[in-house]
């Protein structure tokens, strides 16, 4: 039988996805795309936003039209909150819920079609109630998802996470580990650690997230070690000064701050301060001036008023980071938010949406400037495109090499060059090997044609 996956929303889904892949293929099934046909077809489904929600929708018609007999399971945070509208969809046979998507084998009766689709959704409420995964795709074998933490104790104003997720809650740090070595074995040289709220790490076990971080860089194998994101109010000195003095964390963090005035923060619930967060990028700047630092924003929230959004995309500008993830605020049921006054109408969210993007891709830009000419190693990935390889460097910088088959899934130390688009042109030096010591490259033959900076040639 063949199965195929689609997932929405954010890294920790993908992982959660991989999982389940693994467990159809134990089980003897083929996992084919998601657009050719399938017997079953699985859909991960986000509801962080309400086109999160309508996007998920349109997925679920369209894998009946390309499959129209597949049994369809509809899993995750959308089945998790609104299962009935998705029972609803001709078709669908399943709904599980956020604990329950890990056992569809035990509910799919031989993934034979119900006359009736059959819902499972049940209350999250254990902190034990956790469901292990990491992505790790056959054909990927560059960088893979770890997910170390579920749920929020937060309740931020806007979001649904803690109803479709439930509270906070962590696996151990002998299970991180112990998957980490499986990933390395797998061939992975980047292993990125994901949740909801990974700062949150090991709150209800008496260890720390500092801790987790200092676990996985003792993990033999492991070349670069990431985090999808972290809390500016759980960004500890004790924490920084770990990721910082560590050769294998990458100097790169993604800290949301959703808004830079003080007034919509304490109505979005959040922990900390405008100033909290300046004093906090500064300080990570002054440890580390090329450290690359991302930003989540929303715009729109109820009651930013034209001041307030100028407030903001001031503060944002005076900044000292690398790039923005903008968000349109999205009204969703059951949240706080969604009662407030100061409705924002939604052709102003989108005229500030796109003014803040155009602020990050300055922001982008001025960063990418700032490291032309630097050497920084590289992770380069494997898919090949016009002759080209590309990977990240450990501050988040995207660069493209000239391809040459020694190069996939290694860490090359490359000189960055002049960006083009949204990456930068590079040329490798030399490699580092899995030990981390610098080893020369042996001569390989120029490849390509020469970019604007003479990148082309792979040199010694």
């Amino acid at each position: 039988m063949k199965a195929s996956f689609h997932t929405l929303g954010c890294k920790l889904n993908y992982a959660e996805t991989a999982s389940l892949e693994r467990q159809f293929t134990d089980r003897g099934f083929t996992v084919v795309p998601f657009s050719e046909p399938s017997d079953v077809c699985v859909i991960n489904t986000c509801s962080v936003t309400e086109r999160a929600d309508r996007e998920a929708r349109q997925i679920v018609r369209r894998a009946l039209r390309t499959s129209p007999g597949a049994f369809v399971a509809v899993i995750g945070c959308y089945a998790q909150l609104d299962p009935e509208t998705i029972a609803s969809i001709d078709g669908v046979d399943m709904v599980l819920g956020a604990s329950e998507k890990f056992r569809l084998f035990d509910y799919a009766d031989g993934f034979r079609k119900f006359a009736q689709p059959k819902v499972f959704v049940g209350p999250i409420s254990s902190v034990n109630d956790f469901g292990p995964a990491y992505s790790g795709g056959v054909d990927d074998r560059t960088r893979a998802f770890l997910k170390v933490q579920d749920g929020c104790d937060f309740n931020c104003a806007f979001c649904t996470i803690p109803l479709a997720r439930g509270g906070s809650r962590s696996q151990s740090i002998d299970a991180c580990v112990a998957q980490a070595r499986d990933l390395v074995r797998m061939g992975y040289k980047e292993i990125i650690l994901t949740g909801v709220n990974v700062g949150d790490f090991g709150k209800h076990d008496g260890t720390s997230f500092a801790a987790l971080l200092k676990a996985v860089d003792g993990v033999d194998g492991v070349e670069r070690i990431r985090v999808s994101s972290i809390e500016p109010n759980l960004l500890t000195d004790e924490v920084i000064d770990v990721w910082l003095s560590s050769d294998k964390v990458c100097p790169h963090f993604h800290i949301p701050l959703q808004h830079g005035t003080d007034e919509l923060l304490r109505k979005m619930r959040r922990r900390y301060t405008s100033e909290d967060y300046r004093n906090l990028i500064h300080s990570i700047r002054s440890r580390s001036a090329d450290a690359g630092i991302g930003v989540d924003v929303i715009v729109g929230f109820p009651g930013e008023t034209e001041e307030l959004f100028k407030r903001n995309f001031d503060f944002i500008h005076a900044l000292p980071v690398s790039y923005l993830h903008v968000f349109t605020y999205s009204e969703r049921p059951n949240t706080p938010s969604v009662d407030f006054p100061g409705r924002v109408e939604p052709r102003i969210r989108y005229s500030h949406s796109d003014a803040l993007r155009v602020l990050g891709q300055m922001k982008r830009s001025e960063f990418h400037r700032s490291q032309l000419g630097a050497v920084r190693p590289v992770l380069v990935e494997g898919s090949i495109q016009d002759n080209m390889l590309s990977g990240y460097t450990d501050n988040y910088v995207r660069v493209t090499v000239p391809y040459h088959p020694s190069l996939e899934n290694t860490v090359a130390m490359v000189r960055i060059g002049e960006q083009t688009g949204e990456q930068c042109a590079g040329e490798v030096v030399r490699l580092v090997s899995v030990s981390n010591t610098i080893t020369p490259m042996p001569h390989i033959p120029v490849i390509g044609t020469a970019s604007r900076t003479g990148a082309a040639a792979i040199s010694i």
